[in-house]
């Protein structure tokens, strides 16, 4: 087929039409209403708007992922797919999938995550050049981009070229940090995360980065610690860095005091909420995708957010489903957890999102042949193209998926069970086992019809801890896998769901609530309409304030007879919060190791990451965050970042107006 025919003529809304549509849609809710049409409705280049409400757009995806259907055995129709996609109910595509499916106006990929990188060994100028270049292009395709700068050698070492020692790792930072700013100008989106490991003898330098203000403000920064360091931090030992990292006969080499290092990325993180903290080893141990290391899938960074750890040239796609909507009865004494329509549904989610890769793979080969339509020479062409050729095999051969959850935090309010508490921690938990048992219970039904990733081999698994728990947990399901294979490399993640959370107007991935009432920020792009701005932030971007109820909060209020429209007063809404399910259940009141406790048990039933930001209040210590990133290395997360209230301008702000003049 022609991968660039002209699409078919469609009605134009106007802008005030469309959000008119979208706000009626979304019961008045103007946030919601704004981000779907601002981010998610079909828009041409031209600025012309063909889709006014989400239901427009879950038609238009039902369509397509019933065109796939069709290609195999037992297909789903496309009133099947919209019933369970309609109204942000039960199954949500994010993102990217949202925005790129059955879209002729833009060529544009399906991912919302992807990692490069020279396969990590090049430390050269021409591949590091090649590395910017790889960015750039996937982040005007719309794709948040990871990659590791391990392999740059440090500061000070000799190089045969004029400079005669190289620079380090800080200049090339800012520079793919001021790249991904260039890019997400005019609404395009630019997302990046840069990893370093602290064997790396730059590290300290990589881990101040982010201090000085203005400086790389367009990425994300983690540090990847492996257990050795921890133990020495622990144990108050001697630590060596080297480069190349971990290597048995380094160019270079220096010893130090773990502890005094990682006191630095501690007050650091407590300072500004960066480094992140990315635990090696516990990635490495437990991927899946990592006993096929050889075939070119050893884990070398994380997608901006840190929930997909990926190898070089892949990416993923992100669903997520929506928890809070198998809950029957929500808010009253008879709640209770549909368990089999949940599963039922994890399955079929598992199903979407592998006809999601079919759809990114038609998506590539469109790029392709724009890159090959291009009047460029070859010279320029190459790299964007070799690029996607190389991102095609891996999304291919290894299928990789991505579904997660949101309304992690409202599913156990409307239950009746507090966040945080060792029962509702216990309840989380089960859910994502029974998650991920039905998952994998779904891609190796679909390795049976549709056939396995095609490098699958059991064997090469047979020793992978999460692997070992499928097997403990579901006998039969791993002896069909031995039997039939799976059709995926990797199933599961936890991402933060923000603009997900907003259209399904529940909590946000695994957090708790943020407050009941609260004021939120929204990015304001150069070339939304219709939109006043309230707030620039320290680097210059715009933001529009909005100030709500939660939702669900709203819902809690209604079961119970309370009239959410009244005009209250603080001190009636401090009132009625101690009364719901939501009280001492916020982001800042949950007990913060409790909160870590629960990422690490639930951690073991996701196989990519999780995605959780651990808030604390502006006066909570130093201490405190080394205590918190300490228990998570103990209890097995892959990763964790902590925020300080205040330390960073935030999305979402207290409502409390001592707490709002504070803040600005």
């Amino acid at each position: 087929m022609n991968l660039l025919t002209f699409p078919e003529i469609k009605k134009i809304y106007s802008n005030e039409e469309a959000v008119s549509a979208s706000t009626k849609y979304f019961k008045g809710d103007t946030l919601a209403a704004t981000v779907f049409i601002n981010k998610y409705a079909l828009k041409d280049s031209e600025g012309n708007i063909y889709e006014s409400t989400p239901d427009e757009m879950h038609k238009r995806i039902a369509s397509e992922i019933a065109r796939v259907e069709a290609k195999y055995t037992n297909p789903m129709t496309e009133s099947e797919i919209f019933d369970l996609i309609k109204n942000f109910t039960y199954i949500i595509p994010q993102g990217s999938p949202m925005t790129g499916i059955g879209n002729p106006y833009q060529i544009a990929s399906l991912s919302n995550c992807f990692v490069i990188g020279n396969k990590g060994e090049s430390d050269s100028y021409g591949g590091i050049m090649k590395i910017d270049q790889e960015q750039v292009q996937l982040m005007k395709r719309r794709g948040g981009v990871g990659h590791d700068l391990s392999h740059i050698r440090p500061k000070g070492s000799g190089v045969k070229n004029s400079a005669l020692t190289s620079t380090g790792l800080v200049p090339f930072m800012e520079r793919y940090s001021n790249s991904t700013r260039e890019v997400a100008q005019d609404g395009r989106r630019g997302a990046l995360m840069l990893s370093v490991s602290i064997n790396h003898p730059d590290s300290e330098g990589f881990i101040d980065a982010k201090l000085e203000q203005g400086k790389i403000t367009g990425a994300n920064v983690s540090v990847r610690i492996d257990d050795d360091f921890m133990r020495s931090v622990r144990d108050k030992k001697v630590y060596t860095q080297k480069y190349p990292i971990f290597s048995s006969n380094p160019a270079f080499s220096k010893d130090i005091q773990a502890h005094d290092l990682w006191k630095k990325i501690v007050h650091n993180a407590w300072k500004s909420a960066e480094p992140g903290i990315l635990f090696w080893d516990t990635i490495i141990n437990e991927s899946l995708p990592d006993c096929y290391a050889d075939l070119g899938y050893k884990t070398v960074s994380t997608n901006p957010c840190g929930e997909i750890p990926l190898c070089p040239y892949d990416s993923c796609r992100l669903l997520a489903i929506n928890l809070f909507s198998y809950v029957e009865n929500p808010f009253t004494k008879e709640a209770s957890f549909n368990f089999e329509l949940f599963k039922k549904h994890v399955q079929i989610a598992q199903r979407m999102m592998d006809d999601i890769i079919d759809l990114e793979l038609e998506k590539i080969d469109a790029i392709l042949v724009k890159i090959d339509q291009d009047p460029e020479g070859e010279e320029v062409k190459h790299i964007e193209r070799n690029l996607w050729l190389e991102i095609r095999k891996k999304a291919g051969e290894g299928r990789r998926t991505g579904v997660g959850i949101t309304a992690e935090g409202d599913m156990l309010a409307a239950l009746g069970i507090r966040y945080g508490s060792e029962e509702g921690n216990a309840f989380a938990v089960n859910i994502h086992k029974t998650l991920a048992l039905a998952a994998y219970r779904s891609s190796v039904d679909m390795a049976k019809e549709r056939g396995a990733f095609t490098i699958f081999d059991a064997k090469r698994e047979e020793n992978n801890p999460f692997m070992l728990r499928l097997k403990e947990a579901d006998p039969a399901l791993y002896n069909d896998m031995q039997e039939y294979g799976r059709r995926n490399i990797a199933l599961l993640t936890i991402a933060p769901t923000g603009s997900t959370s907003l259209l399904s107007q529940t909590t946000s991935g695994i957090e708790p609530v943020f407050m009941p009432v609260y004021k939120r920020r929204r990015k304001v792009n150069p070339n939304d309409k219709d939109v006043r701005i309230d707030f620039i932030d320290e680097v210059g971007d715009s933001w529009e304030e909005y100030v709500v109820f939660h939702h669900k909060f709203k819902q809690w209020m209604e079961v119970n007879g309370i009239d959410s429209s009244k005009n209250f007063t603080n001190e009636e809404i401090d009132q009625l919060i101690s009364q719901s399910p939501y009280y001492k259940a916020t982001s800042n009141d949950v007990d913060w190791l409790s909160k870590v406790e629960m990422q690490g048990a639930i951690q073991k039933w996701v196989d990519h990451s999780i995605s959780v930001t651990i808030n604390i209040p502006n006066d909570a210590t130093e201490e405190l965050v080394d205590k918190l990133y300490m228990k998570a290395w103990e209890v097995g997360c892959k990763g964790v970042t902590v925020y300080r209230d205040g330390s960073r301008a935030g999305v979402l702000l207290a409502n409390d107006k001592k707490e709002e003049k504070k803040e600005e």
